[in-house]
Formats: structure tokens, C-alpha cells, sequence
């Protein structure tokens, strides 16, 4: 190469290697979609449809919210996960099915621990134990009693076979003794709307999303499934005042597809790490029994893994499985 081609070549590397850093700054160049996985009214998309105008307000793109729903989850996650990986398509779920999945399903179409980028954990929801108002309860104890007196009479709502309120239902019916008979529904809000209906008459499901319901009388509360009583809902025991040790949740997190650049991710944790602590944010979650629950996008990632040993038990021993 002559000295000529070799000052080209290297005003050329020159000036991609200027063009990259900016290129990379100028995310979000184009609008931002939220995939949630589950019907709209279920936590998740409370929390993606409260996040998004914020993302806007921030960096001037538009955030469309979309329900990608089927499969517990797996058909809007595997949506993201074939996704683009530049940051522009992001998952808004409970976790927990991505956690819970694999052990439910003979066959996953993505692999939860290698297809995608973990961003930031969202918040923490515990599980409000609640029945229709027509069923003669008022307490866990009281639940318990009535269930037994009426073996499989009871029918349980749940947001998917599989699903962390499945799980909870069943985690519950294995430590009482209790049985009744599982309804799988297309995502939390479609399970509360029946419950109320008095087409279903028990569930465990996201304090985010049924709590309004207890508070207007839709849904008679009976108590949470955190390890302390929630301080927006001081009425409600905690389930672990009956059974110690019961502690079950919605765990929400936001990630991306796998290979999403390094600086895209910190950008995004930042972000919407700055959101959900802002007093606005914080003030509405906890309203709702909510607690902001950001970290770094490293805790997600272990997080999940920790909840796939954990269920994966539960599982096994309840013998459920999801076509």
C-alpha cells in the first residue's frame, strides 16, 4: 500500500471511529416499544402504560404499549427475544414466567437465561388472596375451613397455568390441604373480572391490579402474600400470619433481546431506574401496595435464575403442565 492509500485508510478508520460513539449517543433515534406479554389491565401493562409518557417526556420518542399475549407469556417475550437488538423493543413482564416457564412447557421457543438482556427489575407486587364477596370468609383460617368443608367446589382463577398466582394457589393448597379446581384465563385482569362475576370464586393475583377491586368492594380482600402487612392496605394480614413463611409476588422487569449494546442497556437502567424513583412514581406504586425494586441489570438476571430453582420444586411436585 502506498503512502497515499495508507493516510485514506487511515483518515477513514478515523472518522468511523468518530462516527460510532455518536451514533450510539443518539439513542433512542425511533419510537420505543413495550411488549407486554399479558392482557391489557394486568399489572404489567399498569406499569408499562405509567413508564412509557415518562420515557417520552424524557427523550422526545413516542413509547407504544403493546399486549403480545398467549402461551403464559411466551408468545410476547419470544416476540422480543427475536427482536432487533438495538434497544427500541423491550419486555414489560412479571418475570416469574420466565422463571416458571421452562419447567411448565415440554418445549420453550426461547431459552429465558441466554435470548435476552436483562435491564432493570421494576417493582415488587405481593399477591392479594381474594374471593368473592359471596363467599362466607372473612379470614385465611376462615378460607381454609370453608375449603375443606366443600372439596373441589372451589373454583381458583388464575392468569395462565403455570404463572406465579397459579403457583401461589397452588403452593397454598399444598400447605393446607385444600382443594379446588384451576382456571387458567388470559392474564390477570380476565381472571379478576370473572372472579368478580362470581363465574370463579377464589385467586392470588397482583396487588397492583386487584387491590382497586377490594377497595370498592368488587372483591372481598382476605390478605397478602408479603412477608409484612403493606402500609397503603393496613387491613389486610399477611397469608404468612396463618402459614409462616408464605410469600409469594409479582416481580416485574423490563429486557431487552440478547447482544443488545453494553451502553444501551446502562442507558435504559438509568433511566428508568430515575423514573420509578422519582416521588410521583413512588407515591402511585405504593398507593397500590407497590415497591419500586430497581438494580442493576445484573440482579435481574440472578434473580430470575434463583426463581427458576425455586419453582422448578414446586413444579415438579404438583406435577404441572402446560401445552
Amino acid at each position: 500500500m502506498n503512502r497515499a492509500a495508507t493516510a485514506l485508510a487511515a483518515a477513514a478508520f478515523v472518522a468511523l471511529a468518530l462516527i460510532a460513539p455518536q451514533a450510539q449517543a443518539q439513542y433512542p433515534s425511533k419510537p420505543i416499544r413495550f411488549v407486554v406479554p399479558f392482557a391489557a389491565g394486568g399489572t404489567s401493562d399498569i406499569l408499562a402504560r405509567a413508564i412509557g409518557p415518562r420515557i417520552t417526556e424524557a427523550w422526545s420518542q413516542p413509547v407504544i404499549v403493546e399486549n403480545r399475549t398467549g402461551a403464559n407469556g411466551n408468545v410476547g417475550a419470544d416476540f422480543v427475544a427475536k427482536s432487533a437488538p438495538d434497544g427500541t423493543t423491550l419486555l414489560l413482564s412479571d418475570v416469574g414466567a420466565l422463571a416458571i416457564n421452562p419447567s411448565v412447557y415440554a418445549s420453550m421457543p426461547f431459552d429465558p437465561a441466554k435470548d435476552f438482556s436483562p435491564i432493570v427489575m421494576v417493582s415488587y407486587s405481593p399477591h392479594v388472596l381474594a374471593v368473592h364477596p359471596s363467599v362466607p370468609v372473612k379470614d385465611v383460617k376462615e378460607l381454609i375451613a370453608y375449603a375443606k368443608a366443600n372439596p373441589g367446589k372451589m373454583n381458583f382463577a388464575n392468569s395462565g397455568t403455570g404463572g406465579a398466582p397459579h403457583l401461589a394457589g397452588v403452593e397454598f393448597a399444598a400447605r393446607t390441604g385444600v382443594q379446588w379446581a384451576y382456571i387458567p384465563y388470559k392474564g390477570g385482569s380476565a381472571a379478576i373480572t370473572d372472579v368478580i362475576a362470581g363465574n370463579a370464586n377464589v385467586l392470588f393475583n397482583g396487588m397492583l391490579a386487584t387491590y382497586p377491586s377490594v377497595k370498592a368492594g368488587r372483591l372481598k380482600g382476605l390478605a397478602v402474600s408479603s412477608a409484612q402487612r403493606v402500609s397503603s392496605a393496613p387491613e389486610l394480614p399477611t397469608v404468612a400470619e396463618t402459614l409462616p413463611g408464605f410469600e409469594t409476588g409479582s416481580y416485574q422487569g423490563v429486557l431487552a433481546a440478547a447482544g443488545t449494546a453494553r451502553d444501551i442497556v446502562t442507558k435504559l437502567n438509568a433511566e428508568l431506574t430515575r423514573i420509578l424513583n422519582t416521588n410521583n412514581m413512588k407515591e402511585f406504586l405504593a398507593k397500590q401496595g407497590t415497591e419500586v425494586r430497581a438494580g442493576a441489570p445484573e440482579a435481574l438476571g440472578a434473580f430470575i435464575a434463583s426463581e427458576k430453582a425455586r419453582w422448578a420444586k414446586v413444579v415438579k411436585e404438583a406435577g404441572i403442565k402446560a401445552d
